[in-house]
């Protein structure tokens, strides 16, 4: 096939992991434990809140939005992914790879986005905790929420439109998943749009979400120096270190899965930082939210007992 053609073809072939027969099926059953357990505890998650009236409040609603997008982050990529390290032949359409590269690309804005309104959220909660229900009502957790999710779709409507405009002159997706680096690098034409485009979107995404976080933990950090209470200084504590850890996870997995881009001789490590994105903070994000917030941990131990009593 000549690199300067369009190709009609609708099909694409993955490269995927180049996995030794050995290691073939012990990968295939990690990465469906790791999926089970994240449906389980984000499934778990969500249906706990709905059900119980008592957790109908503003910052579960937080909890829920991050459920719901690990949920689809993890739903478009690790099922396929799994098929493909059983199966010899790893084809997909081009619709569907749009497809899985729109969710994946949304799933990862949202993270950043949600992170940040749960910045705001802890940041209210430990420094202005007497007007936290006045601040952080429903309506402007809901509005957040819709910005949030507004501001990733747009972004990543754009990032893709870019793509889907161009021809493909290659077959071949030189990646184990669908994104949106991969999916224009299967053109001939001049790129440079996209790319421009893409470190415009980096930059204003990572902008918005580091200093949504830097500017709310140095004020936490200042108010409880000021204060020198030793007991908001525990709550600061045991609040925001889980949160910044996750965030620090996330942050760095996507640095360098953007940063391997650029370096070809690379690919591997490239994939599984992509995939460290999605499943790390996706299976311990309900685990720690939920074990750390006190009338969710009662409300989940109170439906285990039900359930062993049973």
């Amino acid at each position: 096939m000549e690199e300067n053609t369009s190709v009609v073809g609708d099909t694409l072939e993955i490269q995927g992991f180049d996995i030794s027969p050995e290691l073939t099926y012990p990968l295939f059953f990690l990465l469906l434990f790791v999926y089970c357990s994240l449906l389980f505890s984000n499934l778990g998650v969500l249906a706990v809140i709905i059900s119980e009236k008592s957790l109908h409040q503003p910052m579960y609603l937080l909890f829920c939005n991050l459920s719901v997008n690990d949920l689809i982050g993890n739903t478009v990529l690790l099922p396929q992914l799994m098929a493909h390290i059983l199966s010899t032949e790893r084809f997909i359409t081009y619709s569907q790879c749009v497809v899985q590269a729109f969710y994946s690309h949304t799933f990862g804005s949202a993270s950043h986005m949600i992170l940040v309104i749960m910045a705001i959220d802890r940041y209210v909660a430990i420094c202005h905790p007497l007007r936290y229900s006045s601040i952080m009502t429903t309506r402007a957790v809901i509005g957040l929420s819709v910005v949030a999710w507004g501001f990733s779709l747009v972004l990543v409507s754009v990032l893709i439109g870019l793509t889907v405009r161009l021809t493909r002159c290659r077959s071949v997706l030189q990646n184990a998943y669908c994104d949106n680096a991969s999916l224009f690098k299967l053109s001939c034409e001049n790129v440079s749009v996209n790319n421009i485009y893409g470190l415009f979107f980096t930059v204003l995404l990572f902008t918005c979400s580091m200093g949504g976080i830097l500017l709310t933990y140095v004020r936490i950090a200042v108010i409880c120096w000021m204060r020198k209470n030793k007991e908001l200084n525990s709550r600061a504590l045991q609040t925001c270190a889980s949160h910044l850890v996750l965030y620090l996870i996330m942050l760095w997995s996507g640095f360098l899965t953007i940063i391997l881009h650029r370096f070809p001789n690379y690919p591997d490590l490239r994939k599984i930082a992509y995939i460290l994105f999605h499943v790390v903070p996706g299976n311990l994000n309900p685990i720690i939210y939920g074990m750390q917030t006190t009338s969710l941990r009662q409300k989940i131990t109170q439906l285990l007992r039900k359930m062993n009593t049973n």
